[in-house]
């Protein structure tokens, strides 16, 4: 064999060899083009944002409806009648007539105090005036006796003038022992309290058995009305206006509740506008009347109110989620044309999770609630429906039940 044929089969040897180990290094395989374009589709079916898939969201079709116009305040809860029992005479408490606590009803007997030395005043005072009683009789027969006597010049003037003042200082006795006697009687009227008013009874200060004295500085109980019960709110100068401008309108009441964004456990009425603005913090106390008959609200507790002006019954509303913070004025994306696009909005209250607009949205437009983070002006955007989105929902709570109830079977396993 000549050298040429030598050299040119060295090198088709080499080029072989070469060729061979890139087909199976780097070339493709048949399966790999099938599975990249499987790995597309199912991140378009997704949702998610590919190379150039659209996103997935869920939109609101913007409708009038009826949303309030409020003031949030913060208040404390006062009794609208408090009363301090107080002994009127002094004496050993012989018995309580209820429990510390207790909710006590007008007129209700309370507390009895040893009687005997008011019930010895009103003997007392009835002896003397059945004595002075009969010593007037005597001195009124007298002057009946003397008195044709007299006009017959058998006794002198002056003798006759000695019975008549008799009997008138007799008589002012008898009243003046009648006024004592009627005084007795009140004072033994006060050896057993009675309720004054309704009411919830606070601590108790003295027990049965110890020695109380007329006028003591230091109440027996104090009694609380509870039903109804008034709120104290303080609301800023400047929305004194709006309130006197509302004032005795039907849509004018006042939501209570226990914390702020909490569930209302109350409503009452405004009855109070305080006469002067507190100068240091710049607010003017208001009160509102409950009729608390289920006792949700006590004496002395904080609370949250919102006082309900008016109901704007064409107001835009949209779920807080779906207004975002711009630089200069928030935002909302509207659908349109299978994209979504940026509109700035005026916001102009917020009541709970829901944000009132007046201006940058209309009715019917179709607003984006969900915004996904990736979402920009512009990108193309598919429309979840209103169904997939409940059943999605749903899905998650059946997930969720079946994720807590597995977590109780894993712990009751364990105990």
């Amino acid at each position: 064999m000549k050298p040429f044929w030598k050299i040119f089969l060295v090198v088709a040897v080499v080029a072989g060899g070469g060729y061979y180990g890139w087909k199976t290094q780097f070339a493709p395989k048949p399966g790999d083009a099938a599975a990249g374009k499987s790995a597309k589709s199912e991140g378009k079916g997704t949702g998610k944002r590919g190379p150039s898939g659209p996103l997935t969201v869920r939109t609101l079709s913007v409708a009038p409806q009826p949303m309030p116009v409020v003031i949030d305040a913060v208040g404390t809860v006062e009794s609208e009648h408090s009363v301090a029992i107080r002994p009127q005479i002094s004496g050993v408490l012989q018995a309580v007539m209820f429990k510390e606590g207790d909710y006590v009803k007008q007129g209700q007997v309370l507390f009895r105090i040893d009687p005997r030395s008011a019930q010895a005043a009103v003997d007392q005072a009835r002896a003397a005036a059945e004595r002075d009683r009969a010593q007037l009789v005597q001195a009124q027969a007298q002057e009946a006796r003397l008195r044709p006597l007299m006009e017959k010049d058998y006794v002198t003037r002056q003798e006759y003038d000695v019975a008549s003042t008799q009997v008138k200082a007799l008589e002012s006795t008898v009243n003046a022992n009648r006024a004592a006697l009627e005084q007795a009687k009140l004072l033994i009227s006060y050896s057993q309290i009675s309720a004054p008013i309704s009411g919830r009874t606070g601590s108790l200060a003295v027990k049965p058995g110890n020695l109380v004295n007329a006028g003591g500085a230091e109440p027996l109980v104090i009694i609380n009305s509870t039903r109804p019960i008034l709120v104290n709110l303080s609301v800023p100068q400047r929305r004194l206006e709006d309130v006197r401008r509302y004032w005795n309108t039907p849509d004018l009441k006042v939501e209570i509740s226990a914390n702020p964004g909490g569930p209302t456990i109350a409503q009452g009425n405004l009855v109070f506008i305080d006469n002067t603005v507190n100068v240091q913090t710049g607010t003017i106390v208001l009160k509102a009347r409950v009729n608390n008959d289920h006792e949700e609200l006590w004496p002395g507790q904080f609370i949250a109110a919102r006082i309900v002006l008016r109901i704007d019954r064409d107001a835009l509303a949209l779920p807080e989620s779906a207004v975002q913070p711009g630089q200069d004025k928030p935002f909302v994306y509207l659908v349109r044309d299978g994209k979504a696009v940026m509109q700035v909005v005026r916001v102009a209250r917020q009541v709970g999770d829901r944000v009132v607009i007046d201006q940058g949205v209309a009715a019917g437009d179709q607003v984006i609630v969900n915004v996904p983070f990736a979402l920009t002006s512009g990108s193309p955007v598919i429309v979840q429906s209103a169904a997939t989105v409940g059943e999605q929902e749903k899905d998650k709570k059946e997930d969720d039940a079946s994720g807590r109830n597995k977590s109780s079977k894993s712990k009751s396993n364990a105990s």
